[in-house]
């Protein structure tokens, strides 16, 4: 059986957790989360413990089963602390500015990029060069992180663009005469 899948997840005060028979529900101070439960999966809630049980002996089913407990992880976490993403803007002239849902970004391009965030996402920037995204779906906040970094992503020679902080890029050597 799945390591993973074998854990139990605790679920701290303030946060509720609701199973029916094919979704799941976390309520806590951050939101609302849900997700469609695996038929493969037995879900049980007991006690403050969500406990995951493959209803099989497939391969499949343990796997499903380390994956719905890591998923149904990341979603209580996801209700009380929230997850975050910070980017930085390397490159003379490149700003970024926060107006309520949308992200505006002058990088290099001839007109301003104008980024839409989802619902239950928030961006804000404290300074131009820095951009912050929160939101309690962790699949939603990376999948827009790369989003906003795609629209200039690092170049391999002098290294501007948009990174994730702490990413490292390599600099390719010029060309030589």
């Amino acid at each position: 059986m799945s390591r993973v899948g074998k854990m139990p997840i605790s679920v701290p005060k303030g946060v509720e957790v609701a199973v029916s028979a094919n979704e799941i529900s976390v309520k806590g101070a951050q939101g609302t989360l849900k997700r469609a439960v695996s038929p493969l999966v037995t879900v049980k809630n007991e006690s403050g413990q969500v406990s995951f049980v493959a209803t099989n002996d497939s391969a499949e089913a343990d796997a499903m089963s380390g994956t719905m407990r890591a998923l149904v992880a990341n979603m209580v976490t996801g209700v009380t602390k929230g997850f975050e993403k910070k980017l930085s803007l390397m490159g003379v002239g490149f700003r970024a500015q926060a107006q309520g849902t949308k992200l505006n970004l002058q990088v290099g391009y001839s007109h301003p990029v104008v980024k839409d965030m989802p619902a239950g996402v928030k961006v804000e920037c404290p300074t131009q060069t820095e951009i912050n995204i929160r939101g309690a779906d962790r699949q939603v906040v990376g999948q827009v992180a790369a989003e906003v970094r795609a629209i200039r992503p690092p170049e391999p020679y002098k290294g501007k663009g948009i990174r994730y902080v702490g990413e490292r890029v390599v600099l390719k050597e010029t060309k030589k005469k």
